[in-house]
């Protein structure tokens, strides 16, 4: 019995690995993909399902940007203009959109806040760029 079992053991172990590569070179060859279309139409219908967000990355102040937009809209323009503050301090080549952020983020705190209350969170964070937004969307 021990030696049945043995031989039968020895039979798959090199007749399986065979049968293993044999049907998944059959699968493999048997997928639409496999050389039944153009180039061209792989390239186009993989380009369709990929989304815009996830084709081009946004750059570090576009980022910054977003997040606080939506940080001004969850808490308030005052934590908003706080971690502007602190984005620029922690990566000083943000600077130079401080002004543009800090711009948006005024003009969306009167979307959200009106304008006497979004007036009331201007402080003195990026040369006062805040207080512009808020002033031209009022």
């Amino acid at each position: 019995m021990n030696q049945t079992a043995r031989r039968i053991g020895r039979s798959l172990a090199l007749v399986l690995p065979v049968v293993l590569v044999l049907s998944g070179t059959l699968a493999v060859s048997s997928v639409p993909w496999a050389g039944q279309r153009s180039d061209t139409q792989l390239l186009t219908a993989s380009a369709e399902n990929v989304p815009a967000r996830t084709a081009k990355p946004l750059a570090p102040q576009d980022v910054l940007r977003e997040r606080l937009l939506a940080e001004l809209e969850r808490e308030d323009p005052g934590v908003a203009l706080t971690h502007l503050q602190r984005a620029v301090e922690d990566r000083p080549s943000l600077a130079k959109h401080c002004m543009s952020i800090a711009r948006e983020l005024g003009a969306a705190a009167v979307r959200v806040y009106g304008p006497t209350e979004a007036q009331s969170y201007s402080r003195p964070v990026c040369d006062t760029s805040f207080a512009g937004g808020v002033a031209s969307a009022s």
